[in-house]
């Protein structure tokens, strides 16, 4: 049986989908006799097993993503991660985030799951991912993701793609375009637990009062004062870890619920998305 003849030019088609180095996609077709299919199958099955060799290893770098719809009603965040920071730096992965956050807004999937089952140019995402893990030799996941719909949604990417924000306004319209910006800013920056404290947990505020008791009673003060103590300090994590009660960060004088009914008043934060490394 002859040997089947693998052209530069497939071997650059094979390359241009997959991202594979120019001899892994000639042995790729070679193997797979000149099928382009089956040996896209090969080098994914390559990193299939590069995969699972992986597993236990640390993906701690990597880049975040948010992007929002033309019509500003919908956005979706997510994260995909490697083990290094070359990697992170890369303009192809980048570019693969940017590829799979596109999808995501578009398709709008309700959860992870669904996202890595959508597909690009006929491959299953998550399918994508671990096809790439061959090409770069790095355990690839798409380790966050979230979507939000609002009358208006906002986005922030912090610098180096560290970080991606979604703000939800309850009101819509250009004029408010900065102000979703700049509370997308805020949850970047001040990393607040909810929106407000109607959305912190029983469990984390029955955690902060216990701790605000112990504090109490370590400094010394009397039982009948402890429990006033104790409540004194859950209004302080309210103000410091929920977003509308927060000291607006370029005006300290104003909280951002301020804020934002200095910008309309009927402004408020519907919800919000945030998504970073590590």
């Amino acid at each position: 049986m002859s040997e089947v003849k693998i052209s530069a030019a497939d071997v650059k088609k094979l390359r241009d989908q997959t991202g594979a180095g120019m001899m892994d996609c000639k042995k790729a077709l070679s193997e797979a006799e000149g099928d382009f299919e089956k040996a896209i199958d090969i080098l994914r099955t390559k990193g299939q097993k590069l995969s699972l060799k992986r597993a236990e290893r640390e993906a701690k770098e990597g880049v975040v993503i948010a992007l929002v719809s033309d019509d500003q009603k919908q956005g979706v965040v997510l994260k995909l991660s490697c083990e290094t920071d070359f990697v992170a730096k890369n303009e192809d992965f980048i570019n693969l985030a940017k590829e799979i956050a596109g999808t995501a807004l578009e398709n709008f999937p309700a959860d992870e799951e669904g996202l890595l089952a959508l597909q690009i140019d006929g491959v299953a995402i998550g399918d994508k991912v671990i096809e790439q893990i061959g090409v770069i030799g790095e355990k690839l996941e798409v380790a966050g993701y979230a979507r939000l719909e609002a009358p208006q949604v906002a986005s922030y990417i912090h610098m180096g793609y560290k970080a991606g924000v979604l703000v939800g306004l309850s009101e819509a319209g250009s004029e408010l375009d900065e102000a979703g910006r700049d509370v997308a800013m805020q949850v970047a920056a001040m990393k607040p637990v909810a929106v407000d404290k109607s959305g912190v947990s029983q469990d984390q505020i029955n955690r902060e009062i216990e701790i605000g008791k112990e504090q109490a009673r370590a400094e010394g003060k009397p039982d009948d004062l402890v429990e006033k103590i104790a409540m004194g300090k859950l209004n302080k994590f309210f103000k410091e870890n929920t977003l509308l009660a927060q000291a607006f960060v370029k005006d300290g004088k104003m909280s951002v619920e301020q804020y934002l009914k200095s910008k309309h008043p009927d402004l408020t934060v519907t919800d919000f998305k945030h998504v970073k490394l590590g």
